[in-house]
């Protein structure tokens, strides 16, 4: 099977998708000649022309109203939000509107739009171009999130959040455009809410989200050299969770710890780990843990912005100190 990079997978998955369907289009700043910052969408206003391509003014609650509109009506807009740190810029669009119109229109109404964005900080990007905000989203009923962790997963999900009838939110990692990963030359879908196994184990259970499946699949790595079996998840959408997967490996292995970049307070991690806890209590020999973002706003300093993160390393210590029965309190 061939290797792409994450970047031409969801450039493949756009082109795809605008290719079936014409009612598809894509809007937002430099997303036509620059093709964005990241270089994600180059080649596509070739393709498709500055009417479905479409570069906006720097004005993230004008163009993603505009999207709401157009999906309400009969298209399928994808929003480019350059940084996801922007997300505060269109939350009332986002949450109070896409998110609240099939309900409010007693299902009379759909929004099938798509924001694509980024998350991810040890870029040197400074506090507000390196937040991870997807808890945000997922705080809200009616909106869906998917975190792809590799290029397969990008395309796969990018392709089912694009024919899916409500508005969906993607969080692409910025660090891993350029990685690659296998990806199937025929088409394919990956289906919202199923986690997916990267590696079994029957010691402990890694829950990673987007790059952080990459630093549980490392810590792995470096467990197994001390002689502990780690079985990594990765969820892929994180609403829909696939809560039966999670708990299936959970009542195999007895612990866990979930890993998100985001901060952990109030989190994703808190999210995952209080239902694990609920409903496998009587399986656990351990606390479920959680392993999130510093609580700070990321510093630009490199030294200092590498601190704030989950590393593999940090990642083993505390499960190598969970399976000798060690009592660890979160930060």
């Amino acid at each position: 099977m061939r290797e792409i990079t994450l970047s031409q997978a969801v450039n493949e998955a756009l082109a795809e998708e605008m290719r079936r369907d014409p009612t598809t289009f894509i809007l937002g700043e430099d997303v036509a000649e620059a093709g964005t910052p990241f270089k994600v969408l180059s080649g596509l206003v070739e393709e498709f022309g500055t009417e479905r391509v479409i570069d906006t003014p720097i004005s993230e609650p004008g163009f993603l109203g505009i999207a709401v509109g157009a999906a309400m009506t009969g298209a399928r807009p994808i929003v480019d939000l350059m940084f996801g740190d922007f997300l505060y810029l269109v939350m009332d669009q986002l949450c109070n509107q896409a998110a609240k119109q099939h309900y409010m229109s007693g299902g009379k109404l759909s929004v099938p739009m798509v924001v694509r964005t980024n998350l991810g900080a040890t870029r040197r990007s400074g506090a507000q171009h390196s937040q991870s905000l997807h808890a945000l989203v997922a705080h809200i009923p009616g909106l869906k999130v998917a975190m792809p962790s590799s290029a397969y997963e990008a395309k796969g999900l990018m392709k089912t959040a694009i024919r899916d009838n409500n508005p969906v939110v993607i969080f692409e990692d910025k660090l891993m455009y350029q990685d690659k990963a296998p990806v199937p030359e025929e088409e394919y879908l990956i289906p919202f809410g199923e986690a997916n196994i990267k590696r079994e184990g029957s010691d402990i259970t890694l829950i990673g989200t987007s790059s952080m499946v990459q630093v549980a699949e490392a810590a792995a790595k470096i467990l197994e050299a001390k002689g502990i079996s780690a079985e990594v998840i990765d969820p892929r959408t994180i609403v829909p969770l696939d809560e039966e997967t999670l708990l299936n490996s959970i009542r195999k292995t007895s612990r866990a710890i979930v890993i998100d970049e985001g901060h952990q307070n109030y989190g994703i991690t808190g999210e995952i780990a209080s239902r694990l806890n609920e409903k496998a209590f009587y399986y656990l020999d351990a606390p479920v843990l959680r392993m999130g973002a510093m609580d700070v706003p990321i510093p630009f300093s490199p030294v200092l912005e590498d601190l704030t993160v989950p590393t593999p390393e940090g990642v083993a210590e505390n499960a190598r100190r969970l399976c000798a029965g060690e009592m660890i309190h979160a930060a």
